[in-house]
C-alpha cells in the first residue's frame, strides 16, 4: 500500500477490533467444557487446582507480560508483531486437541497468554497509530463493546464445539489465522512521519513516566472494580436470591455483557465529549452507587436493575481510561505505554477476587456488605475526579483572566 493510500477507515478499524476477541476467547470458550476436562484428568494429582489454573493462565500472562509486549511492539513494529502473534496464537491454541499431558496443555496455555499480550497491545497501539481525535475515541471505545458482546457469542461457541468432546472447544482458537491474513492484506506498518503534529516526541526524549504511570495505577483500581461484578454475579444470585440454574446464571452473565456494551455506546454518544475527569465522575459514580445499593436489594429484580447500572458504568470506565492513556503517548513509546496501562487493567482481574475474599473475611463473609465497601471506594474516586475537574476549570479561568 502506497503512502498516498494510507488513510485508515472503517475496514482497518473493524480489522483491529477483531483481535481483542482473542483475549476474551482465551477464557470464555473453555468454561462450558471445564467439567469434561476435570473428568478426563480426574486421576492427575492436583487436578482441582491445575485445570482452573489452565483456564486462567492466559489472562494472568496478559497482566504480567504486557509491559514486555509493549517493548516488543515498539521495537519490531506494531503490525508485524500483531500478525506474527496471531499466527502463533492459532497454532498453540489448537495444540491441546492433540496433547494428552495436562502439563503440556498448561505450557501451551502460557505461550497462548504471551501471544494474547502481544495481540492486545499491538492491536490497541495500531488503533492509536491509525486514528486520531474523535475517530480514535470511537474505535477504542468500540474495543470494549466488541469484547463484551463477543464474550456472549464465544460462550455459545464453546458450548457448541464442546458437544464434540472437551477438546473440540480448542478448535475455536484457529480462527485467529483468518485475522492474521486479513491484516496482511488490508493494513500497513504505521510510520512516525504519518503522525499529526503534537503526537511525536523529540529525538532522545525520556519515557513519559510522569504521565503514563498515574493512569496505569488508576487502571489497576479501575480494573479491579470492573471485573468484580463479572466474577461475583453468580455468587450473589445463588447465595442471596437462590438462583442456581446454569441457564439463569448464564442469562445474567449475558445481560452483564450487553450492559457493558451499552455503557460503551453511551460513552461514545454522551460522555466522550467531556474531559477525562468528568468521564471518571460519571463512570465511578455509577459503579459506586450501584455497588452500595446492592447491599439493600431484597429482590432479584431490584438486584438486576443495579447490575445493569453497574455494568453500564463499567462500559464507560474502560474507554475513558484507555483513551486518556493513548492521548498521553507519543508515537515512539506508544506500545510501551499501552503495555503498562493494559498490565494494570488486567491485574484487576485476579486482584478483584482477592480483594473481595479479603474484605469478606473482615465482615463475616457478607458479600453484599463487601460490595458496598467497594462502592464507597468508587464514590471516593468519583469525588477525587470531581475535585480534579473543578481545579482544572479554575486554573483555565485564571489563565484566561
Amino acid at each position: 500500500m502506497t503512502t498516498a493510500e494510507r488513510q485508515a477507515g472503517t475496514l482497518q478499524g473493524v480489522l483491529l477490533l477483531l483481535p481483542i476477541t482473542m483475549a476474551v476467547m482465551g477464557l470464555i470458550v473453555l468454561v462450558p467444557v471445564l467439567p469434561g476436562m476435570m473428568a478426563h484428568y480426574r486421576d492427575v494429582p492436583g487436578v482441582d487446582y491445575l485445570v482452573p489454573l489452565m483456564l486462567t493462565l492466559p489472562a494472568l500472562c496478559v497482566a504480567l507480560l504486557s509491559p514486555i509486549a509493549g517493548v516488543v511492539v515498539d521495537f519490531f513494529g506494531r503490525r508485524r508483531t500483531c500478525i506474527a502473534a496471531l499466527i502463533v496464537y492459532s497454532i498453540v491454541g489448537v495444540l491441546p486437541i492433540f496433547l494428552e499431558s495436562l502439563m503440556a496443555i498448561i505450557v501451551s496455555r502460557v505461550v497462548l497468554g504471551a501471544m494474547e499480550a502481544l495481540v492486545v497491545i499491538s492491536s490497541t497501539t495500531l488503533i492509536g497509530d491509525y486514528f486520531h481525535g474523535r475517530d480514535r475515541e470511537k474505535w477504542l471505545a468500540n474495543q470494549t463493546a466488541v469484547a463484551s458482546v463477543s464474550s456472549i457469542l464465544l460462550a455459545f461457541l464453546g458450548g457448541a464445539l464442546g458437544s464434540f468432546g472437551w477438546r473440540g472447544a480448542f478448535a475455536s482458537y484457529g480462527v485467529s489465522i483468518l485475522f492474521a491474513i486479513a491484516l496482511m492484506i488490508w493494513t500497513w506498518e504505521p510510520r512516525k512521519s504519518d503522525e499529526p503534529v503534537g503526537e511525536t516526541a523529540p529525538a532522545g526524549a525520556p519515557f513519559p513516566w510522569s504521565t503514563i504511570l498515574p493512569i496505569s495505577l488508576l487502571a489497576i483500581f479501575g480494573g479491579t472494580m470492573f471485573f468484580t461484578m463479572q466474577i461475583q454475579v453468580s455468587n450473589m444470585l445463588s447465595d442471596y436470591y437462590a438462583i442456581r440454574s446454569p441457564g439463569a446464571l448464564g442469562a445474567y452473565s449475558g445481560l452483564a455483557g450487553l450492559s457493558v456494551a451499552a455503557g460503551t455506546l453511551l460513552y461514545r454518544r454522551y460522555t466522550a465529549r467531556f474531559l477525562t475527569p468528568t468521564q471518571l465522575v460519571v463512570a465511578f459514580g455509577l459503579l459506586g452507587v450501584s455497588y452500595v445499593l446492592m447491599n439493600y436489594t431484597p429482590t432479584p429484580q431490584l438486584f438486576t436493575a443495579w447490575l445493569i447500572v453497574n455494568q453500564i458504568g463499567s462500559g464507560m470506565l474502560l474507554p475513558a481510561l484507555v483513551v486518556s492513556a493513548m492521548g498521553r503517548l507519543p508515537f515512539d513509546v506508544r506500545g510501551r505505554g499501552t503495555g503498562l496501562f493494559m498490565s494494570g487493567w488486567w491485574l484487576g482481574q485476579p486482584l478483584s477476587s482477592q480483594a473481595v475474599a479479603f474484605m469478606r473475611g473482615r465482615n463475616g463473609g457478607d458479600l453484599p456488605a463487601t460490595l458496598q465497601m467497594l462502592g464507597l471506594l468508587c464514590l471516593a474516586a468519583a469525588a477525587i475526579a470531581l475535585v480534579s475537574r473543578l481545579r482544572g476549570s479554575a486554573i483555565r479561568a485564571e489563565s484566561v483572566a
